[in-house]
């Protein structure tokens, strides 16, 4: 059930993952298909922050997806994500219902649980991530989007200080996402020993190039114990 498109990702490797999705436009067998592959170089856009070119790419892709297709899925979730990225949460809410609900009527489980997971972003991170955590239970193949799901209800708990709901939140979620999130919240509950511990297991699963503040704030709770 995994996004077909997936194994052409890098994300610390934009321009590579951009020449492999536009090596792949002519090898897709319908317009719905060419459709899912621009929506995925609008993604890259995205991540660039060059947003008109991303929505010029989305735009693209509509004309060619099916009205009722995967690429009409992937159109609206790009589209929703270029406006949350470019500071427009309000206009990516409607987006990413529309696109979970689309998906899910499809059988696009994957994007469902993506699209799940961007809608808590936005709107109601609370329902939202029940939303997603019920197709998970319903879909246990999915287990992926726990990951995402707990880790952004975490960080929504956490910025509402509501720090024990955030911990249950962080230790609810795989070990990758969580001890960052883990760390910080152990340390403002105090519990420096266990804060501490996090903070060593986010260093040791830290990737490359990591941010200095990251690093420097992960280091001074690990020594605080």
């Amino acid at each position: 059930m995994e996004d077909r498109l997936r194994e052409l990702w890098d994300f610390a490797d934009l321009d590579g993952t951009e020449a492999r999705f536009r090596a792949s436009l002519d090898n897709q067998e319908t317009d719905d298909q060419r459709a899912e592959v621009l929506t995925q170089l609008a993604r890259i856009e995205g991540l660039r922050d060059d947003f008109a070119a991303g929505h010029a790419l989305v735009d693209e892709a509509d004309v060619l997806a099916d009205a009722d297709g995967t690429g009409r899925v992937r159109g609206l979730l790009e589209r929703g994500r270029l406006f949350r990225s470019g500071g427009e949460p309000e206009k990516a809410q409607p987006l990413f219902v529309a696109s979970f609900v689309l998906a899910k009527k499809r059988g696009d489980l994957w994007l469902a649980a993506d699209a799940a997971h961007m809608v808590a972003l936005v709107d109601d991170p609370e329902k939202w991530t029940q939303v997603g955590l019920d197709l998970i239970a319903e879909h246990p193949e999915l287990e992926h989007w726990l990951g995402p799901l707990y880790n952004n209800l975490g960080w929504h708990h956490f910025e509402n200080e509501r720090f024990d709901e955030a911990l249950a939140a962080f230790e609810q979620t795989p070990a990758p996402y969580a001890a960052y999130g883990k760390a910080k919240t152990l340390a403002l509950l105090g519990r420096p020993e266990e804060a501490a511990q996090a903070a060593r297991q986010a260093l040791e699963l830290l990737p490359e190039g990591s941010d200095e503040e990251f690093l420097a704030e992960m280091h001074k709770i690990a020594s605080e114990a």
